[in-house]
């Protein structure tokens, strides 16, 4: 008999999985199902219904599949101005709240997590200060309307442009991924701290870099309450504080939307219950678009910067 005639019944051969590990996988992957399910239902019902006749939502029969398609509730997103511009409002927060959001945590975090640098700890108890004692609603306000803010963009990105919950990941992560050893390592090749952090900390940041950007951008698109507070402009308001305030009224202000044709349209019930399905349509579609290009570094920057 050869080597191989003899190695081909032993690679033949497979383990019997044991049946505790079997009762385990089918349990789990049921309730994973049912977990999957439970989550997709709600968005797929949503969908339909932004794209079915209002008669059929009215009536109930929409289930799964959309019934009497048509795109009458888009067509009127489209029509009306005040939704487009609180869409590109939102777009607008979303960005700059994550950029600048990200590149302050990174800049605090990164210093944070080295052991050489003076007063570490008072200044992360410093950061911590605010967590413990929140001053509330009213003195950020006062604060907010005496730095000239009322009425404008930043007085939507500045107040809450940087999260101390996202700087604590940040400074894990470069504790674990950027080791002191190599900054040594670096300083005997003669680079400065700047040069340190600019070619190598910050290339090896991407994917914490990825969890700050979803995590402000998210907050930022999904925000409202501070709309609310200090802008009276509506051109400013975000598609958020739009959706809210149409979703709070049993019908829609004319006025408020757009010109006469799309107020005539809206003043239909029917019209209206079906525009709120499209509206919320509208809104969970750039997080659900943004996310699968950082999902590989997302996994990686929470998990790694989660772990203390």
């Amino acid at each position: 008999m050869t080597t191989a005639e003899a190695t081909t019944p032993r690679k033949a051969r497979r383990i019997a999985e044991p049946r505790g590990d079997r009762a385990f996988n089918i349990i789990n992957y049921t309730v994973l199902a049912v977990f999957t399910l439970s989550v997709l239902y709600p968005l797929i019902y949503v969908i339909s219904s932004s794209f079915s006749s209002a008669a059929a939502i009215n009536s109930g029969a929409v289930k799964f599949l959309p019934v009497g398609f048509n795109v009458d509730a888009y067509q009127t997103i489209l029509e009306s101005p005040r939704l487009v511009t609180g869409f590109m409002n939102s777009a607008i927060y979303a960005v700059a709240g994550g950029l600048l959001g990200t590149a302050l945590t990174v800049l605090a975090g990164y210093p944070l997590s080295r052991d050489d640098l003076p007063f570490r700890r008072v200044l992360t108890f410093f950061f911590l200060i605010p967590t413990l004692l929140s001053a509330g609603i009213i003195p950020t306000y006062i604060v907010v309307r005496q730095l000239g803010l009322l009425d404008t963009r930043w007085a939507i990105i500045l107040p809450g442009c940087m999260s101390v919950f996202n700087m604590i990941i940040t400074r894990t992560f470069y504790k674990i991924t950027v080791p002191s050893e190599m900054l040594e390592a670096a300083k005997v090749d003669g680079a400065s701290d700047f040069r340190f952090f600019f070619r190598i900390a910050l290339p090896l940041s991407k994917p914490i870099i990825a969890v700050n950007l979803l995590f402000y951008g998210i907050a930022q698109w999904n925000g409202w309450f501070s709309a609310f507070i200090y802008l009276t402009n509506a051109d400013l308001y975000p598609l958020q504080l739009v959706l809210r305030e149409i979703l709070a009224q049993s019908a829609v202000n004319p006025a408020q939307i757009g010109g006469p044709d799309v107020g005539e349209l809206l003043r239909r019930k029917e019209l209206f219950d079906k525009l709120k399905y499209a509206l919320i349509v509208i809104a969970m579609v750039p997080p659900l678009i943004a996310y699968p290009f950082v999902q590989k570094h997302f996994v990686k920057g929470a998990l790694i910067g989660s772990l203390k």
